[in-house]
């Protein structure tokens, strides 16, 4: 490997050699066994591949200098916590070796010392290095492994928050509605358990994905019971994020409480039909429709509900504009549509 290869290599040896071509013999050997290595030639070559930062660094008794000593205290001294660089020293039999060790161990205490003495056959070199590169691959791991955790942690606080969010805002909303206790336990239970449902969904779906066609079936289901199709839905099944998703659902739910309440299925023909479609190829809108046949006189309300203010802001914040409601005498319909980018930026049809 060269110079500049070394600089893309993630383990590569630094080699500090300065008697006689020793540098350059061990730069070549390693080589040969496909190891990227670089020779630092003086200082200044020394403080810009530290920068580098090699795996493993290789010195010679004769490259303990007092400088270099130094140069590699303070390199070391700006490791991570996972990290314990190798350092190999090769040694001649007539060097003081506990005065070394013991100089070295005070000064690189941030290090994995290994002691070497001369002549050291060259295939045992490659196996030390070898392991020792190993070794640094299995530090790296567990600092992914470390990274990877924090990640997970910071992104479990966020939702929790956010989840504890939705649920004040609910209650909060569902009390302002409520005109008894029980009222209020039984409408405030309902919407957490289709927020808890569309939770549960996303978390089997196994990604920041979920099927919207998983979604509105879920949402559904305890309607749909007993042979009855109270709510029939149709429309191509879309990818859409878990954000996305749990909005529908809810969304979904509140309209479906409204119909129990004063729509279609407060009788006992009464049906829902909900449609989703995609049209266009250069900007694909998202269209969704909640349409009610066959239930009571319809006539629009003297105020807004939770469900209705609710179904009006989270659609209008999901697609860009609020939904139309229309209270027509066939029955109650709600419509809202948007680029399908607003749901899932790569949207997909599955």
């Amino acid at each position: 490997m060269n110079e500049s290869q070394s600089e893309s290599e993630l383990d590569w040896v630094l080699v500090l050699a300065p008697f006689r071509r020793d540098a350059d013999y061990i730069a070549a050997f390693l080589r040969e066994q496909k190891i990227g290595v670089v020779a630092a030639k003086d200082d200044d070559d020394l403080s810009r591949h530290l920068l580098l930062d090699p795996a493993i660094i290789v010195v010679t008794n004769e490259a303990l200098d007092p400088n270099t000593v130094a140069k590699i205290a303070e390199h070391l001294s700006a490791q991570p916590d996972w990290s314990e660089v190798p350092i190999i020293i090769l040694l001649e039999r007539s060097a003081p070796l506990a005065a070394i060790r013991s100089r070295l161990q005070s000064s690189w205490p941030g290090s994995r010392l290994l002691f070497h003495m001369r002549p050291i056959a060259p295939l045992e070199l490659v196996n030390v290095l070898q392991s020792n590169l190993l070794v640094r691959l299995r530090q790296r791991q567990v600092r992914d492994a470390f990274e990877r955790e924090r990640e997970l942690r910071l992104e479990l606080n966020h939702r929790v928050k956010n989840i504890l969010a939705s649920v004040t805002s609910i209650f909060q909303m569902t009390k302002r509605r409520a005109a008894t206790v029980d009222d209020l336990a039984r409408e405030f239970t309902g919407r957490l358990e289709a927020l808890s449902n569309v939770h549960t969904a996303v978390f089997e779906a196994g990604g920041e994905e979920i099927s919207l066609l998983s979604i509105v079936s879920l949402t559904v289901a305890p309607y749909n019971s007993n042979g009855l199709n109270r709510i029939e839905f149709t429309g191509p099944d879309l990818a859409v994020t878990r954000e996305a998703g749990t909005m529908l659902a809810l969304c979904l739910h509140e309209l479906t409480t409204n119909a129990i309440k004063y729509g279609a299925l407060s009788l006992p023909d009464g049906k829902v039909k909900v449609s989703w479609a995609i049209a266009g190829i250069k900007e694909p809108a998202f269209s969704i429709d909640w349409t009610e046949s066959d239930g009571p006189p319809v006539r629009p309300p003297t105020r807004q509900g939770y469900g209705t203010r609710y179904v009006r802001s989270a659609l209008g914040s999901l697609l860009g504009t609020a939904p139309t409601m229309t209270f027509g005498a066939a029955g109650f319909q709600c419509s809202a549509e948007g680029p399908v980018s607003r749901l899932m930026p790569n949207s997909k049809i599955v």
